[in-house]
């Protein structure tokens, strides 16, 4: 099961995030029907996704990143919302990136987002997520991600995510990096152990107190015929019985589910007379 825990430690100075999300991605192999370097690609997105989807206050919050390489060869998008349900795609991605910008775009629901970027350093998920906060929202934060594919079997996934808040002291901050240590080769710590493993042996302190939260997020998208309709609509009726003329039906294409919604003249007029 897909796992986030959230909690803070030591003297409350540092946040603490651990992450399992080998179901998740999995799933969004079976969906796109990913070769493996891709899969790890996106894998690695859809957790730090999954990350900051678990942070938003808001109960409309959301949150998008989109990863397009220098080149243009490759195109990462992911999102999430405060349910914890995440999605994404990635187009290109068997060869990996090659530089290129990340984008993030935070909605808080109240039409206020949030908009921060950052130039790719590396092909390493987490480098390039801890070179946003540092850059984009100035927080100190260190971040360890990995994804494990075989064969198009998602074999462990998941991450640590450590974050310093304002006022922490130098020996909180020296604990917090000795900590992270053990995360050097994270995806492996998680196969062994699982998000609530890692809780119980790195940070058993923390797993029996309140203010240890732990959420479980899905790969959903929140995509529908409905919502698609209300897509096409301001179209207008005119224009999407030229399009059915010309091509036989209106098509739209979901990225994210890699679902197809089809309408005929019968589904337009009908939509048009509801």
């Amino acid at each position: 099961m897909n796992k986030l825990y959230k909690t803070l430690i030591y003297d409350n100075e540092v946040s603490l995030s651990v992450l399992e999300t080998t179901e998740l991605v999995q799933k969004a192999i079976d969906i796109h029907g990913l070769d493996d370097k891709s899969a790890e690609l996106l894998g690695g997105m859809l957790t730090a996704a999954a990350y900051m989807a678990g942070c938003l206050k808001s109960e409309r919050g959301a949150v998008s990143m989109t990863v397009k390489s220098g080149d243009g060869s490759a195109t990462v998008s992911v999102s999430g919302d405060v349910n914890g349900h995440i999605r994404g795609y990635v187009d290109g991605g068997e060869n990996g990136l090659k530089g290129g910008t990340l984008t993030v775009v935070k909605d808080d629901g109240f039409f206020r987002p949030f908009v921060g970027a950052c130039e790719l350093k590396c092909n390493d998920v987490a480098e390039n997520l801890m070179q946003y906060f540092h850059i984009s929202e100035q927080i100190p934060t260190a971040v360890a991600i990995g994804v494990k594919v075989c064969r198009g079997k998602c074999l462990a996934a998941g991450g640590v995510i450590m974050q310093l808040l304002p006022g922490t002291s130098e020996e909180n901050m020296d604990k917090a990096e000795i900590a992270m240590q053990n995360f050097v080769k994270v995806v492996e710590v998680v196969q062994e152990k699982g998000a609530e493993g890692i809780m119980n042996t790195f940070f058993p302190e923390r797993m029996n107190i309140a203010g240890t939260s732990i959420s479980f997020p899905e790969y959903k998208c929140n995509c529908s015929r409905k919502k698609i309709e209300g897509v096409i609509m301001p179209l207008g009726l005119n224009e999407l019985l030229n399009t059915i003329k010309e091509q036989g039906s209106v098509n739209v294409h979901c990225h994210y589910c890699n679902t197809d919604y089809r309408f005929t003249e019968s589904d337009v007029l009908k939509l048009f007379k509801d």
